[in-house]
């Protein structure tokens, strides 16, 4: 997907929306969509990429409805997972997992909540559906029937970015004008539980620039993290190896190193950002 995006990073939210390897177009008429038809073609050829005849076809895009104000789930594709019933397997959690995680930047804590039942899908781990299970199961079907309408990001104008970390993952919320246009989280790796909490930090500010670089690299953004002491990473004179790579990405950002105390909430706890690394 990432790969996807980077093929049409001009075009992404303009007229084009892909999801792993399927590319959607849309448009106001038939003249333009030939015209729109003609630049995704065109951009395929170029990556020596290339779109089967048979399996193209004029379709509504799987899961979503585009709204005035936004992108809102379908709530007949939602029902799908609404009405699932409690896992009894591993099989039957993953299913659920990846039919709810579909809509994961709808849900602020995706990771978070989904963990107790992500647990039981590792090797070796024994099956033993408790009260947080049940709690997480019921908590993302509740949130998938009131996810709210996220916002169409505007390349023209700036973006806000908020990150923070924990020891149960890492959050972001991407946002323009106060709205959200999406969240994203994920769990901890094992290695990085043992990461400091200044490089777990760093490492949210990282997840989310490498998820939404579509819409970043290029264009304004603002990143905001609750860790005051990031401020600093860019004048530290010794930095490890693993420092060092996540700033020469950063970088490509073209970022400024001050910061400005900004109210928000991020995704792995519940606080208010109180520093930020400002990217112009």
């Amino acid at each position: 997907m990432y790969m996807m995006n980077s093929v049409f990073m001009n075009e992404l939210d303009k007229f084009v929306v892909v999801f792993i390897d399927d590319i959607l177009i849309y448009s106001k008429n038939e003249k333009e969509h030939e015209e729109y038809l003609r630049v995704v073609l065109t951009r395929l050829r170029e990556h020596k990429l290339y779109a089967k005849f048979s399996k193209c076809a004029f379709v509504g895009f799987p899961g979503h409805i585009l709204v005035e104000k936004g992108v809102a789930v379908d709530p007949s594709k939602v029902k799908d997972v609404t009405n699932r019933k409690r896992p009894e397997t591993v099989t039957e959690i993953r299913s659920f997992l990846g039919l709810a995680g579909y809509y994961r930047r709808f849900i602020k804590d995706f990771s978070k909540i989904a963990k107790p039942m992500t647990s039981l899908t590792k090797k070796n781990a024994k099956f033993v559906w408790g009260p947080k299970c049940e709690d997480g199961f019921r908590e993302l079907k509740k949130l998938l029937t009131t996810a709210p309408v996220l916002a169409q990001p505007d390349v023209t104008k700036p973006f806000d970015v908020y990150c923070d970390a924990s020891g149960q993952g890492l959050g972001c919320v991407l946002m323009q004008e106060g709205r959200v246009i999406a969240y994203a989280s994920r769990q901890l790796r094992k290695h990085e539980a043992n990461y400091p909490t200044h490089d777990l930090e760093l490492a949210a500010v990282v997840h989310a620039l490498k998820i939404w670089r579509h819409y970043l690299l290029g264009n304004t953004c603002h990143i905001y993290t609750d860790h005051k002491s990031l401020k600093y990473i860019f004048t530290q004179p010794e930095l490890n190896m693993r420092q060092r790579r996540w700033l020469e990405l950063i970088k490509d950002y073209d970022h400024g190193d001050s910061l400005s105390p900004r109210k928000g909430e991020c995704g792995s706890r519940r606080t208010k950002p109180s520093g930020s690394l400002q990217c112009d």
